[in-house]
């Protein structure tokens, strides 16, 4: 665990990002938080690297193709956000490909995040796999805020 280094508040705010409305839900919510709070914000979106269990069993690649082409058209949307003017919150976008948990993780511990937020999961079959959100909370080393 690091050191205090002598601020009063978050200075790093890391948000996951991935097209979904509780993603946007949460990049506002963070956005307003790093404004009232004097912080930067990180604006994470893990690209993946296959299409799940669509692409296993698609032998064509046409499940694969049409997850990356989602993909293209969310970083592509992400990147026109990030270069609108974003006021006074210095605003940072960051774009990986991998696991989303592993990726949050990673860019959160780089950047000496005070702080994760993440929205809620819509997939019914997280309630079985568990969500982004609950590993984020059971393994992670700051606070994580889910946003409905």
């Amino acid at each position: 665990m690091g050191y205090e280094l002598g601020t009063d508040g978050p200075s790093s705010i890391v948000v996951g990002v991935d097209g979904t409305e509780p993603s946007f839900r949460a990049a506002a919510y963070a956005l307003g938080q790093a404004r009232r709070q004097g912080s930067r914000m990180v604006a994470v979106f893990a690209r993946s690297t296959t299409g799940g269990m669509a692409s296993v069993m698609d032998a064509s690649g046409a499940a694969r193709t049409a997850v990356l082409a989602a993909q293209d058209e969310i970083e592509t949307l992400l990147r026109r956000a990030h270069a609108t003017d974003a006021g006074e919150v210095d605003v940072e976008l960051v774009i990986r490909t991998g696991d989303p948990y592993q990726v949050l993780s990673d860019v959160a511990r780089e950047v000496r995040a005070d702080c994760v937020v993440v929205g809620s999961s819509q997939s019914i079959g997280h309630r079985i796999a568990g969500s982004l959100a609950v590993r984020l909370v059971r393994r992670a080393h700051w606070p994580v805020t889910v946003v409905p």
